[in-house]
């Protein structure tokens, strides 16, 4: 077993002032905002603040953004098949671009599994695992860095890897999310818009050519079917144990729901139809949507939009997936287009990622949160992180 290192916070005294800080239930214009020890300890309109306030100028001040499903860490790894880069190189990379995109703490989606078509296998989770474990305990980092444990719930060694990359059992729970990406259901279920998504990444190839390697795929898929439940009542046991907290990745049915609700799911990540989402909270599971979903007006794999579920009240937090820098876009468009209140938008980026993660301490321009906060220009159509504070 393995043990995480507390993120450091910032220790001194900072404020700012003139802003319009986006509280939990409503914008506080001409705001001033005191933090301390890492602290938020003042939020009130106006008033005085110590020497050296940094004037907003009347921008945006909200909490910094959580993203709690990441994975463009690995594609910063490896930007094109056969190239790779030192993963400290990737991961210094990676902490510069999040930071300008406004995100403070980051979930890193981490495959445990063998699917070398997305460059992912049992080594390389362990590697990144031990890479990031050795970055937190550095010292100060730009961003807090966490683990989403990705495991394919058909391999027969990836439960084994990953509780071996675990911390150790204490206040931080992690967060493992159990997956199946084979063709024929959750967000492949229409094998039809699979067979000509394949077709698009392999130029060339006919139709038939295209179906024969979706049968294939499903074939060997299947031939990994009796690690089904074994993996599924292990992980049950663990959630049950409160020795992780297990997402469910894209369901697609009330049944389905249902199903892994009753083996220790808290938190539906991805669902794939409204009745599912539906369901999901309906049993008293957060929901998590993709925030490029929310930029591009869709999911690129068909499957129900973002924007559709946010605007039914369904969703509690949204992830970058594969876009740090859509986080803010996607939340500030939501309020801009009047599909949720501002504080409600800002919230699915940061309270309620938060919560998902099991992180209670941020996320909330309040009095005795963690003082991680963000300074926006929302003039434009495409808002900018004008600068994160506490500032490094």
């Amino acid at each position: 077993m393995t043990v995480s290192a507390p993120a450091p916070v910032h220790t001194g005294t900072f404020a700012v002032r003139d802003v319009r800080a986006v509280l939990p239930d409503r914008v506080l214009d001409g705001a001033s905002v005191v933090c301390e020890g890492g602290l938020i300890t003042s939020v009130r309109p106006g008033g005085a603040v110590p020497p050296g306030a940094l004037d907003g100028r009347g921008a945006l001040l909200v909490p910094g953004i959580v993203d709690v499903h990441s994975d463009a860490l690995e594609r910063d790894i490896t930007p094109r098949p056969g190239t790779s880069f030192p993963i400290g190189f990737a991961l210094a990379a990676f902490e510069s671009r999040v930071r300008a995109a406004g995100v403070t703490t980051v979930f890193h989606g981490v495959g445990f599994q063998d699917n070398p078509g997305y460059h992912r296998s049992l080594e390389q989770a362990r590697a990144v695992c031990a890479a990031l474990r050795e970055r937190r305990a550095s010292g100060a980092t730009p961003v807090e860095h966490r683990v989403l444990h990705r495991m394919d719930v058909r391999s027969p060694d990836a439960l084994d890897v990953l509780l071996d990359c675990l911390p150790a059992p204490g206040p931080e729970v992690p967060l493992v999310s159990c997956e199946d990406h084979t063709p024929g259901q959750g967000q492949y279920r229409d094998l039809d818009r699979f067979v000509a998504a394949r077709m698009r990444e392999l130029p060339g190839r006919s139709a038939e050519e295209a179906a024969d390697l979706v049968r294939e795929r499903i074939a060997a898929r299947d031939a990994l079917r009796e690690h089904v439940g074994r993996n599924r009542s292990r992980l049950a046991a663990l959630a049950a144990a409160g020795r992780i907290r297990l997402l469910a990745h894209d369901v697609d049915s009330p049944e389905e729901v249902r199903r892994v609700h009753a083996g220790g799911a808290a938190v539906a990540e991805f669902p794939v139809t409204l009745d599912a989402a539906r369901a999901a909270k309906d049993a008293g599971m957060p929901v998590v949507m993709g925030a490029p979903n929310v930029i591009r007006g869709g999911s690129h794999s068909g499957n129900v939009g973002a924007r559709e579920l946010v605007a039914a009240g369904l969703v509690d937090a949204l992830a970058s997936d594969y876009s740090p820098p859509a986080l803010l876009a996607a939340a500030l468009g939501l309020a801009a287009e009047r599909v949720v209140a501002l504080p409600a938008a800002v919230a699915l980026v940061t309270a309620g990622a938060a919560a998902v993660g099991g992180l209670r301490d941020r996320g909330r321009l309040v009095e005795g949160a963690r003082a991680d906060l963000l300074l926006v220009d929302d003039t434009d159509r495409w808002p900018r992180v004008r600068t994160v504070l506490p500032a490094e």
